[in-house]
Formats: C-alpha cells, sequence, structure tokens
C-alpha cells in the first residue's frame, strides 16, 4: 500500500499538476475572450459537476423536467455518452440507448410526450439545431455541461457526492476532478448529492464551510429515493413483489452497472434476502457472453424464491438488449429513483431555480 502510494504520488500527482495547468490555461482564455461564449435566445440550465463518475445527475435532470415541463416547452441536450451514433441525433420512439446514450434514452422514455431531447457533441450546434426544429422550445436542459464552456448558462447548477465531495478531492488522474474546486464559483447553484435520509447539523456545517461559497450562491441537499421494483419486461414478469417481503429464505442477483453501484447494493442489502453482485463499469454494454454468465450465475442462486434486480440506468440497456435470456425475463426487475431535496433550507431549491430563470428574463 505505500508502495503505490509513493509511486502514485512521483507519477500521478505531477501529471494532475500539469493537468491543472492545461485546465486553467482554458478558463483563462475563456475569461480573456480569446474562447468565446454563445447565448441563445432561450434560457439555458446546465446540469453539471467537477468530479468525472456517477454524482446523480440524470435524476436531477429528470427533477428539473419534471418541475418545469408545464411551465416551459422544454428540450434537453446531451452529449450521449457511448452512443454508436456521431453528431446530432433527435431522440424519437424509434431510438435506442444504442443512437442516443442510455441516459438521454431513459429521460426521453420518461418525458417523450412534454419534451424533445436530442444528443450531439457540440453543444452549440445540438441546441442550434434542436431549436431550428422545434420553435416552440422555450427553455434548454444542457445535461453533463459544465465543463463546456462554449454555451453561456442562463443558471448553472453543480452536483457534488456527499460520500465524495469534490473538496476533498484532486484533480485527475491524482483524483477525479475535472476542473479544480476554484471552478465552482462559475455556479449559480450547488447542491450536496446522496446525502444520508437525516443530516446532522454538524455534516451541514462541514459543507458549507468547507465549500466557501459566495453569498449569491445557492447550496442545497439532496438524496435518492428508491422506489418500489418494476419489472424489466412488464409482459413476461408476474406483479413485482415489496423488498420488505423478502425474507432469509429468498436471494437477489444484482446487476448494476453504474459509476458508484455502492448506495444501490447496500439498498438492497437492507432488506433480508441473500444478495449476491454481479457489476459491471458505467455504462456498459451487455455482450451475449456477460448475459450467459448472470443466467448461470442466476441458476447457481438458491433461494425459494429468486430475483434478478438492477439499476434504472441499466434497464434501459438491458431492455433492448437482444441477448437478455428468455427464461430470466420472468424474473428481472429494476428499482426506479428519484431525487428528495432537503426540506431543512431557508429558500428551496424550486423556488430558486424558478426565481434565476424568472430574472433571466427582465
Amino acid at each position: 500500500m505505500a508502495r503505490n502510494r509513493i509511486i502514485s504520488n512521483l507519477i500521478l500527482l505531477p501529471l494532475s499538476k500539469l493537468y491543472g495547468l492545461g485546465v486553467g490555461m482554458r478558463n483563462l482564455m475563456f475569461k480573456w475572450h480569446i474562447l468565446k461564449q454563445r447565448t441563445f435566445d432561450v434560457p439555458v440550465v446546465v446540469v453539471g459537476n467537477l468530479a468525472v463518475g456517477g454524482t446523480g445527475k440524470t435524476p436531477h435532470v429528470e427533477y428539473i423536467v419534471d418541475l418545469l415541463k408545464f411551465k416551459y416547452h422544454i428540450g434537453v441536450v446531451s452529449r450521449g455518452y457511448k452512443r454508436k451514433t456521431k453528431g446530432f441525433v433527435l431522440a424519437t420512439r424509434r431510438s435506442t440507448p444504442l443512437d442516443i446514450g442510455d441516459e438521454p434514452y431513459q429521460i426521453y422514455q420518461k418525458f417523450s410526450r412534454d419534451i424533445s431531447v436530442a444528443v450531439c457533441e457540440d453543444r452549440c450546434a445540438g441546441i442550434e439545431e434542436l431549436l431550428r426544429i422545434d420553435p416552440k422550445i422555450n427553455l434548454i436542459i444542457l445535461d453533463d455541461a459544465f465543463q463546456h464552456r462554449y454555451v453561456k448558462p442562463t443558471v448553472s447548477i453543480v452536483l457534488t457526492d456527499f460520500n465524495a465531495p469534490a473538496f476533498e478531492d484532486s484533480l485527475l488522474p491524482y483524483g477525479r476532478l475535472r476542473e479544480p474546486m476554484s471552478a465552482i464559483y462559475r455556479a449559480d447553484m450547488v447542491v450536496i448529492t446522496k446525502c444520508p435520509p437525516r443530516l446532522k447539523a454538524i455534516e451541514y456545517r462541514i459543507c458549507k464551510n468547507s465549500l466557501k461559497l459566495f453569498p449569491y450562491q445557492g447550496l442545497f441537499f439532496s438524496s435518492i429515493e428508491y422506489a418500489p421494483l418494476e419489472p424489466l419486461f412488464p409482459d413476461e414478469a408476474p406483479r413485482p413483489p415489496y423488498l420488505s417481503w423478502l425474507t432469509d429464505a429468498d436471494s437477489i442477483l444484482a446487476v448494476p452497472g453504474i459509476a458508484n453501484p455502492k448506495p444501490f447494493i447496500r439498498y438492497l442489502k437492507s432488506f433480508h434476502a441473500l444478495v449476491k453482485v454481479r457489476q459491471y463499469p458505467d455504462h456498459h454494454n451487455f455482450t451475449r457472453r456477460d448475459l450467459e454468465n448472470i443466467l448461470r450465475r442466476f441458476n447457481e442462486m438458491e433461494g425459494e424464491r429468486k430475483l434478478l434486480i438492477t439499476t434504472e440506468k441499466d434497464a434501459v440497456r438491458l431492455l433492448n438488449n437482444p441477448y437478455f435470456p428468455q427464461e430470466l425475463k420472468e424474473y428481472a426487475y429494476y428499482v426506479p429513483v428519484k431525487v428528495k431535496f432537503d426540506p431543512h433550507n431557508i429558500e428551496t431549491f424550486d423556488e430558486e431555480l424558478q426565481k434565476l430563470l424568472i430574472d433571466s428574463d427582465k
């Protein structure tokens, strides 16, 4: 362990310093207007983070869409990470996760009646094309675009994980930060995500004092709530049981393919059933061999009742996977998630976001 730390300090720390110089120079070029930011005729809400990995961006984007969908005609633009297409792609009923990425696909599946969703590596071009296709759009939400500074945001929201806060991290590749902590001062709103259900007063103070935000920056705390199980294949699976019904005689095969599966696994293990885990990388595209291994692992488990349970994000890729074993479909479920904001803020997240959008129109 000590040897690895020495090697890390000798190699990764200097690389982290060089990376920081590059990021700092890029930010200065935007500050000095050498690199230009573009504004649009509609407000743009940017949701992003400082660190790589999962901070819960998609559930928070969904929360914002749900909050504003009846007040605005919303367009969501994402990069579409790990999609197999290039350039601008508009989400349609025929789209798959391979076309637009699993997270935009998930958002589209939930809100297709109310919003437009598109993916494009070049966010400026993506916004421009989406507005051309649907001129009624009067609000753009950019997913995972805090570092995409060519778009000037109307409201910038930065998320950081309570369990791995940015103020305790370092720049890549020594740590997980894409930008130094000073970049957080570009944000209008900062959300500490994945908080425990009941935060202690000292935990509020630690976060607030460590971030050292300006008075105009709102600080909010959110947690992830797990909803009852949903069948992955509704036509194949019986009515899903409540996890609280499971006993020591039941077994669960957990199949997460997300950046930080620990909360998901911890949630499943909080019930009585025996939990086995088959873990995969974030945004993993499940192969035929993967699914054969999952089927074999499932068949090896014992239990009066056996379930395969995955995450909501993985569900969209598994549902569209042609290799998913037919004999597993009646046992396959996923756990939907939603965001809940801490009620102890003097001004709520909803109020602050809507106030900033209203002020931008003046």
